[in-house]
């Protein structure tokens, strides 16, 4: 039997899901010198491609499709790692081994590493399946959201406050749109970041143009022949449109391995080692619900490159032989207009902020402590303090000077 059909009906490892996560599992299994077969099975019709710039960069065309490829697509044929792009998996039997996809075809395997990522969170209300709604989650979303803008969309509604949101609301503006970004809650970033930092971005948006209106939801996407015309908010007040961006987070991807019988809730459930509750089959990525060392071991899932990469890095070694506990320092970043925000750390469950810099010019850091104990910094423009801080946060540092933290003449690798 030729190579090609054994690699179509079954493969030493599968790996489902074509984004950072499952790149990154194929590129360290051949680094750590699996020699047998890899096979990545994708919903994606594209090859692997990174996904931050679609909100960014590529939405904006400051980079073509092939400069955010992972990898040029002949590495992936001169690696032997297979793809076969423009199929789901709808069900697991993890007894047999098997993976029957949506094309109706079964697909066997010896390991399964399940870096199925998620599902944009959609809108509920009527009128949201109008012709004119975007998700951006893949490289068809920013396409079509890019065709429509070149078809003369110039009023958008953004919904949700969040990264993608904010992310998507600065390139509108570039792109010359007229912008109202709507969230529900008191300020954006409320889920992830103390309120210097969201009053800062809020104030950034309002100053490049953005119509930014907090406390408020949406109770209507309206229509005119199949197509938006405008968003009826809950205060009562109508915003004429021709485009609506949701960003309102994403549903785990994880449906079939459920069925099959992992554990999970929200998301799918992983050990220290990224293994599932079934034999032979790890998750990674944003799906995998995990005990993170840098959240006093709560079960939390992180949507990141980072995540991702590591925990590839993690399970690779894992199936290799050489199995350590996932533990890496969680980090982020955020571009918009000109600033970049990186992040290092969770600040989940902070109770004190140290404001270090001021805002207003547009460069600064905020820490966050719990107990005295510093457990994340957002850093706008101050790339030594997130350097600096990575290392502190690294070193476990317990107690730190409040006083001498809010003072930006004084390093961060100082109070280490």
């Amino acid at each position: 039997m030729e190579r090609e059909d054994i690699t179509r009906n079954s493969a030493d490892i599968v790996i489902v899901g074509t984004g950072h996560g499952g790149a990154q599992a194929a590129i360290a299994l051949r680094q750590q010198g699996h020699e047998g077969s890899i096979l990545m099975i994708g919903r994606d019709t594209s090859p692997p491609y990174e996904r931050p710039p679609l909100s960014k960069e590529y939405l904006a065309g400051d980079k073509g499709f092939e400069r955010i490829m992972i990898r040029p697509e002949k590495f992936w044929a001169d690696k032997k790692i297979d793809l076969r792009l423009g199929s789901g998996v709808v069900e697991i039997d993890p007894v047999a081994h098997t993976l029957t996809l949506s094309d109706g075809s079964v697909i066997g395997y010896r390991k399964l590493i399940w870096s199925g990522g998620g599902d944009p969170r959609r809108l509920g209300c009527a009128g949201a399946n109008l012709k004119g709604v975007f998700y951006i989650r893949d490289k068809r979303d920013a396409d079509a959201m890019m065709a429509a803008l070149d078809a003369g969309s110039k009023r958008a509604v953004v919904i949700g406050g969040g990264y993608i949101g904010l992310e998507a609301a600065a390139v509108l503006r570039k792109l010359g749109s007229e912008v109202t970004l709507v969230e529900t809650q008191d300020r954006v970033l409320a889920r992830v970041a103390g309120e210097d930092l969201s009053r800062f971005y809020e104030n950034e948006h309002r100053r490049q143009g953005v119509d930014v209106r907090l406390n408020t939801g949406v109770s209507e996407i309206l229509g005119e022949e199949g197509r938006v015309s405008g968003v009826l908010l809950d205060s009562g007040d109508t915003v004429p449109c021709d485009m609506v961006v949701v960003g309102i987070g994403i549903v785990p991807a994880v449906a079939p391995l459920i069925a099959a019988g992992a554990a999970g809730s929200n998301g799918v459930d992983v050990d220290f080692c990224c293994r599932t509750t079934l034999d032979d089959i790890y998750a990674i990525g944003d799906c995998a619900a995990h005990a993170n060392p840098y959240a006093d071991n709560a079960v939390i899932r992180l949507e990141s490159v980072q995540n991702a990469h590591d925990m590839a890095n993690t399970v690779a070694k894992a199936i290799m032989g050489d199995k350590h506990d996932y533990e890496a320092l969680p980090w982020f970043w955020s571009n918009q207009y000109d600033l970049k925000l990186q992040t290092a750390g969770l600040s989940l469950d902070y109770d004190e902020t140290v404001l270090r810099g001021d805002p207003a010019d547009r460069k600064f850091t905020v820490g966050y402590l719990k107990e005295g104990k510093p457990i994340a910094f957002d850093c706008v423009g101050t790339m030594k303090d997130y350097v600096q801080g990575r290392k502190m946060l690294e070193a476990g540092t317990e107690k730190i000077d409040r006083e001498l933290l809010a003072n930006p003449d004084i390093p961060i690798k100082e109070l280490i």
